[in-house]
């Protein structure tokens, strides 16, 4: 039986209609300072009757279009870097169908159509991850759908506890007594989908997807997801100090773990996965501290330089044959000079060089940091944080570029010119240089700027440049192209202080434990006595006596011996 098949050209057909449905509704929003709201009632125009209302604000308008520019350069690059696979219109639909759940979440303030792009994210990613079809990539897929499924029950229950408020338009909700409640579920179901600890250790699992994959979803869709439900739910939020306090301390945590994990893993594509990790812990962090403006600044900046290294980094596993270890590479320089040119642009918005697109984002966050009234504590962990972001960011750039590489020249092909490679990179390079300072004009430029001393304004800076020095200088004093810590320290990095084992053992051997003393204790146990068996003996035997009743020559002694006894009684 056949069926029609996405072919690529539809793909993009779909999303340059949808690009350009987007930049004029975006100017008229922005140039007039307003919010388009459609509504659309499914029966009667009543207030009584169910509607789906369509949010357009310069928030959602930014973010669909971010998102629709970046799902178009992956699905040109998976035209060339998938052309050889059986199922490639598969796919395309999968990757269609993503893009369409990611715009139910951000376009419709109703709980309901969002539980359906937030649950759509999941099973697709889910589909998306085990799309190669072998054990480990079922694995991968399994640990990163049912860590979603947290999150999807999660969504559930604020959905039952919003019965109260009488409509589940996220819009014009109101201070309820189940408030607080919300606002802590909210919090949790956001930090399952951005992979904050303790539910990290899905996001380099879900490396086991095709790398093109891997550039849509950890750049600007499943995994923000979570930070967009935050920035729309802040006004909620922010009123529960619990939540603002519990995520700060999560998203420090989470952002310096995979640094340090970042530091000293070996996989090329477990290292971008790492420092996606890191960013969304420096995003949620600024969520926490009250500045949902600058999450949402450098959620789109990081979606721009992300991508890029995603695709920089499938160009070069695609050039030396799906190698994947960092080890391999070197000397990229001269042989792949665009994709040279393109990685050290990503590498360099992803520490905060000035004047490229993290470099905008990054330093308000950090300034923030500094006028905030939260502990110091906090503030050292973001500057640790950013000094590791510069130092695992050099050693990406260093390991690819200049030091000579450890494989045999013969397992390299050039740098491919064809266009599906080279335009990608060329409209991603565009957004990691420009998309700070446009960003900046849009959302910072209106409000008031923070004045600091030249010592604190060049701190970010300052860290920048001595993480990477400090990785250099580490890597030439050693002169080994890896530098890895003992083994026992070694291990508790590059396992994500241990969440990866601890994950993977509690979905394996936990769960069935448990269901395996379930079983013992009440189907093989007292209570199976009690119940199902005991009535099945009770049954047995009151079947028995039903039969032994209805035997007629017992029937008939019966009522002769009922007769004798009445005659008896009244003579």
């Amino acid at each position: 039986m056949s069926y029609p098949k996405l072919t690529p050209t539809f793909s993009y057909k779909f999303l340059i209609l949808l690009i350009s449905f987007l930049i004029p509704a975006l100017l008229f929003t922005l140039w007039n300072s307003k919010i388009i709201i459609l509504e659309a009632h499914l029966f009667s125009p009543s207030p009584s009757q169910p509607a789906i209302s369509i949010v357009m604000d310069s928030i959602s308008l930014i973010f669909i279009f971010t998102v629709s520019l970046i799902s178009f350069s992956v699905l040109k690059f998976a035209s060339a870097y998938m052309a050889s696979e059986p199922y490639i219109s598969r796919f395309n639909t999968l990757v269609v169908l993503f893009i369409v759940s990611m715009n139910l979440l951000i376009l419709i303030p109703n709980m309901i159509t969002l539980l359906l792009g937030w649950d759509g994210l999941g099973l697709i990613s889910f589909l998306l991850v085990i799309y190669y079809q072998n054990p480990k990539s079922l694995a991968a897929g399994m640990i990163t759908f049912l860590t979603n499924r947290i999150g999807d029950a999660l969504i559930i229950i604020v959905i039952i506890l919003m019965f109260d408020q009488a409509n589940w338009n996220i819009m014009i909700m109101v201070k309820s007594p189940s408030s607080y409640m919300i606002a802590t579920l909210i919090m949790l179901a956001a930090i399952t989908k951005s992979a904050q600890m303790p539910f990290s250790s899905w996001l380099p699992a879900a490396m086991a997807a095709p790398t093109p994959v891997s550039a849509l979803v950890h750049s600007s869709t499943l995994v923000t997801a979570g930070v967009y439900l935050l920035i729309r739910f802040f006004p909620y939020i922010s009123s529960s100090k619990f939540s603002c306090d519990a995520l700060m301390i999560l998203s420090c945590l989470t952002s310096m773990m995979a640094g340090f994990a970042a530091l000293f893993e070996t996989d090329m594509k477990k290292i971008i996965a790492l420092s996606t990790l890191s960013q969304l812990g420096v995003m949620m962090m600024s969520t926490s501290l009250h500045m949902p403006h600058l999450t949402f600044f450098h959620l789109i900046t990081h979606a721009m330089f992300k991508a890029l290294l995603f695709i920089c980094a499938g160009t070069l596993i695609h050039s030396y044959f799906n190698n994947q270890d960092l080890r391999m590479f070197g000397n990229v320089s001269f042989s792949m000079p665009l994709t040279s040119l393109t990685i050290s642009i990503a590498n360099m918005a992803l520490c905060g060089l000035p004047f490229l697109a993290g470099f905008y984002s990054k330093d308000a966050i950090i300034e923030a940091s500094m006028l905030s009234t939260s502990n110091f504590l906090i503030f050292a962990l973001t500057i640790i944080s950013t000094l590791l972001t510069a130092a695992y960011s050099v050693r990406i750039s260093l390991f690819t570029l200049w030091v000579p590489a450890l494989s045999s020249p013969m397992i390299f092909t050039s740098d491919n010119k064809a266009n599906s490679y080279t335009s990608p990179m060329i409209i991603l390079s565009t957004g990691a240089i420009f998309a700070g300072a446009i960003m900046n004009w849009l959302f910072l430029a209106p409000l008031s700027q923070n004045l600091l001393p030249l010592n604190m304004k060049i701190l970010p800076l300052m860290v920048t440049v001595l993480g990477g020095l400090l990785f250099i200088n580490k890597t030439l004093s050693l002169k080994v192209s890896l530098n890895f810590p003992s083994p026992s320290k070694k291990d508790i990095l590059m396992n994500m202080w241990y969440l990866t084992p601890t994950s993977t053992k509690m979905m394996s051997s936990t769960f069935p434990s448990l269901s395996s003393l379930y079983l013992k204790i009440n189907d093989h146990g007292w209570n199976e006595m009690l119940g199902p068996q005991g009535l099945f003996s009770i049954f047995k035997k009151s079947s028995s006596i039903s039969t032994l009743t209805s035997n007629p020559t017992l029937k008939m002694n019966l009522m002769m011996m009922l007769s004798l006894m009445i005659l008896i009684y009244l003579f």
